[in-house]
């Protein structure tokens, strides 16, 4: 019995039961962008992106970082439209950061002024997981609108 814990133990801590991620999407009122960042399970983000590329990537190694770059910038664009007073905006990848277990996207939109409305659809992981949970915060002028989406939830809309 004790042989048998240690090893649940050791599976339950290097595989994690849930997929979670989450997305802030935080209007800056003096650049008049919206900064983006998704903090996603770095293990996860590995296996979503060797699935939909075909290839290995790995973070914690800098042979890696400018495939990465490469990816995410590309992975970004299909799993994250952003939407504002009914004209899409054209979104940038800027980067990442490694923080221990998860991983930190870096994001900004174009210019808009004044967003009313803003939509947006995120689907990170969504093309690994089947019960994959985003929980998505959108700020505008400091108010705080969140929502949690489930695969296959993938569109928020809301007005500020």
């Amino acid at each position: 019995m004790g042989i048998l814990f240690f090893c649940l133990q050791v599976f339950a801590k290097d595989v994690h039961p849930y997929h979670v991620g989450s997305v802030e999407i935080s209007y800056n009122s003096k650049s008049k962008t919206f900064e983006i960042t998704g903090r996603f399970f770095l293990d996860d983000l590995e296996n979503a992106l060797s699935k939909k590329y075909g290839k290995s990537f790995h973070f914690n190694d800098a042979k890696y970082k400018s495939l990465l770059n490469e990816t995410l910038k590309s992975y970004c664009a299909e799993y994250l439209k952003l939407k504002t007073n009914n004209k899409f905006l054209k979104v940038d990848y800027l980067g990442y950061e490694e923080d221990n277990e998860s991983v930190n996207i870096f994001l900004e939109s174009e210019s808009v002024d004044h967003p009313k409305k803003v939509e947006t659809a995120v689907s990170f992981l969504y093309n690994l997981f089947d019960d994959q949970i985003n929980i998505v915060h959108i700020i505008v002028n400091g108010e705080r609108k969140s929502e949690k989406l489930t695969y296959p939830d993938r569109y928020l809309y809301k007005q500020f």
